[in-house]
């Protein structure tokens, strides 16, 4: 693809798309991408997912897959360990705003808090929680249905049914707004 062409269903709003050593980012047609963005390299983010405002996902040294109906919030940071540690992110993943992701692995529906750091090799099992303000140190792996918090982050306690259940839903929150975000910039381009 030439440098100045844009991956396909993406307006000239949709962020900053960038290759990297000949590798553009492949990201489905339903995206959000909120200006700001930028994603860079070997990123793949499947359908249904947010990016939102100045999020920087950097797929360098290594490669960075989301899943889909997964949301990046505002400010965040996504990056890799060279010949390492990529990024894995699930389906439905919450990450909240400023979150900084490193070389790590997220399953399907867990939950990244506010201003958190998720460091190289660490795993976030299915509906696990990383409270906000929270360090994840390397290598460290919150189990399934565990909440850790703090700095460094350790486990604190089990989470019972509703908070998984209410957990589950900020995800889909967060694609429908994605959507009326999409909606309203399209009407704004028509």
């Amino acid at each position: 693809m030439p440098k100045t062409q844009r991956p396909h269903g993406l307006d000239s709003d949709s962020g900053d798309i960038q290759p990297f050593n000949g590798i553009w980012p492949k990201i489905a047609d339903d995206v959000f991408l909120a200006s700001g963005a930028r994603i860079i390299g070997d990123v793949e983010i499947g359908a249904g997912s947010s990016i939102w405002y100045n999020c920087v996902l950097r797929g360098d040294v290594n490669h960075i897959r989301i899943g889909k109906g997964t949301n990046i919030q505002d400010g965040s940071v996504v990056h890799v360990s060279h010949k390492t540690h990529p990024t894995l992110i699930g389906d439905h993943v919450l990450v909240g705003h400023m979150a900084m992701l490193h070389g790590c692995v997220l399953h399907n529906h867990s939950f990244i808090g506010l201003g958190t750091i998720v460091m190289d090799g660490c795993v976030i099992e299915e509906d696990g929680m990383l409270a906000a303000g929270s360090l994840l140190a390397p290598g460290k792996t919150i189990k399934a249905g565990d909440m850790w918090m703090g700095r460094p982050a350790r486990f604190v306690r089990r989470l019972d049914d509703a908070e998984i259940k209410a957990n589950r839903m900020g995800a889909p929150g967060y694609a429908g707004l994605a959507q009326m975000f999409r909606s309203e910039r399209r009407e704004k381009t028509s």
